[in-house]
């Protein structure tokens, strides 16, 4: 059994920010097709909201993973499946961090500015451009996509190691148990 864990702020990081993406991409399915009205308005504020969010906890996860190293992995696995983790984690935190920015100039060449819950607005990074909000909507709905699909597969590999290698892995980032906290 893998017995390291990660801090118990890494791992309140990860769930959170796990719900939030979870949310905030359900929102954008939700509200894509709809047309203009109150209620798709009100989602895509939320969408923003929650991205906004979600781009202040990165960095803060970043920072946090900075000065609190990964715990060793302590359990055998096959080099390309470590390596295959390893760049599946570095895309997903570059998913992470790009994709609200992607957002952010998507508005601003849209003509809209992004505010954050009402309590302050964040700059336009371009200014109003059609033609370049609808590409950087393509772009950003593509690099979604690329992150739910990492995120499948981040699932799956934590489910194969949870019931089928019965190796402890998936105890690395839940609560309670046996802390190795630093």
């Amino acid at each position: 059994m893998n017995k390291a864990r990660y801090t118990s702020v890494a791992i309140l990081l990860h769930w959170v920010m796990a719900l939030l993406i979870f949310v905030t991409w359900s929102i954008a399915i939700a509200v894509d097709d709809m047309p203009l009205s109150p209620t798709r308005i009100t989602g895509l504020s939320w969408h923003k909201w929650f991205g906004v969010t979600i781009f202040f906890l990165v960095v803060l996860r970043l920072l946090w993973r900075a000065t609190h190293p990964a715990p060793a992995l302590n359990l055998a696995m096959p080099v390309w499946q470590e390596r295959i983790m390893q760049l599946t984690h570095i895309a997903m935190y570059l998913l992470m961090a790009v994709m609200p920015v992607v957002g952010w100039l998507m508005s601003s060449a849209k003509g809209y500015t992004v505010n954050y819950f009402g309590l302050f607005e964040l700059p336009d990074l371009v200014g109003k451009d059609k033609a370049l909000g609808h590409q950087l909507k393509e772009v950003h709905e593509f690099l979604a996509n690329g992150l739910m699909a990492l995120v499948e597969l981040h699932i799956l590999a934590a489910l194969k190691h949870q019931f089928i290698d019965k190796d402890g892995l998936l105890s690395r980032m839940t609560f309670g148990g046996s802390k190795n906290e630093k």
